[in-house]
């Protein structure tokens, strides 16, 4: 059995992105909860992001972070 796992000596761009969308959903979620329920629009968001990546390959937070010069985990 493989397991993957990234290492966390390094912030890869992997890992930001799933702190990120982790983060959004988290803090939308608890909006949502607390505040106002059209807070889960932005769930949703986030839901479909992945959706279209997983689909198309597409990740607008990816060409950010590649611009700022973050680095792949492939790329070591």
């Amino acid at each position: 059995m493989n397991i993957f796992r990234l290492p966390v000596s390094k912030w890869y761009m992997e890992r930001i992105i799933f702190l990120f969308a982790g983060s959004v959903i988290a803090l939308s979620t608890g909006l949502a909860f607390f505040f106002d329920v059209r807070w889960l629009a932005v769930t949703g968001f986030v839901g479909f992001m992945q959706i279209i990546f997983a689909v198309t390959g597409y990740c607008p937070l990816a060409i950010i972070l590649d611009k700022m010069g973050v680095k792949s985990y492939r790329e070591k």
